[in-house]
């Protein structure tokens, strides 16, 4: 189980996001080899073959979606991904280095399995830091006219939740699972993973 999830909490808090818009998508990139054997991952990880199978797939989950823009993760791993969902879209995926996992300095090919995300690894970001250049990166990509659909990493996720004040279900942190993000009233948002007919509940805790 992941620690420090309730520094997300608490930054997102702080770090509110108020998109324009009432609904985008969010991918996760497809599993590589280190995401299979739990180890923190550098920028240039590819997909492993799973992992171009499960991009495959979710391009076919949003091949019907009416995608206007892509915005996505500069890392290889992101890239790639966001370049199969593209295809059926005829759209050119927008890159943003901001969108790029944490950068968890020495820690990187080290194992992840007893992740702290509150930690503060040196030679690499506190969460604090990386909240804040999460927050511009994903405004900056929900700015671009929509339907959006963001292409990142699991850390984007998570400080995604947080800044719409979204539960979120670690069952949604699945690699290359689709998900829409919807404004259910007011300033409140859920999300729908679009292989699921149910919402998950905005209740639920982010754990």
């Amino acid at each position: 189980m992941a620690r420090g999830l309730e520094e997300f909490l608490r930054l997102g808090g702080e770090l509110p996001l108020s998109p324009a818009c009432d609904h985008f998508y969010f991918l996760r990139h497809g599993q590589t080899a280190r995401n299979m054997l739990r180890i923190f991952q550098a920028v240039n990880e590819p997909l492993n073959e799973t992992g171009l199978e499960q991009a495959r797939a979710a391009a076919d989950l949003l091949a019907s979606e009416p995608l206007r823009t892509i915005v996505c993760s500069d890392a290889d791993r992101a890239l790639t991904t966001a370049f199969t969902v593209a295809a059926p879209h005829g759209i050119a995926p927008l890159l943003h280095e901001g969108l790029r996992e944490r950068n968890f300095g020495v820690l990187i090919g080290t194992s992840s399995a007893q992740i702290d995300w509150a930690c503060d690894p040196q030679d690499g970001e506190s969460l604090a830091v990386f909240m804040r250049r999460k927050h511009a990166a994903l405004s900056a990509a929900l700015a671009h006219p929509g339907p959006v659909l963001v292409v990142a990493h699991g850390g984007s996720l998570y400080a995604l939740a947080a800044m719409l004040g979204v539960a979120m279900d670690l069952a949604l942190l699945g690699n290359a699972q689709p998900l829409r993000f919807e404004r259910s009233s007011g300033t409140q948002w859920r999300i729908r993973p679009l292989s699921q007919a149910q919402a998950v509940d905005p209740g639920a805790a982010l754990a």
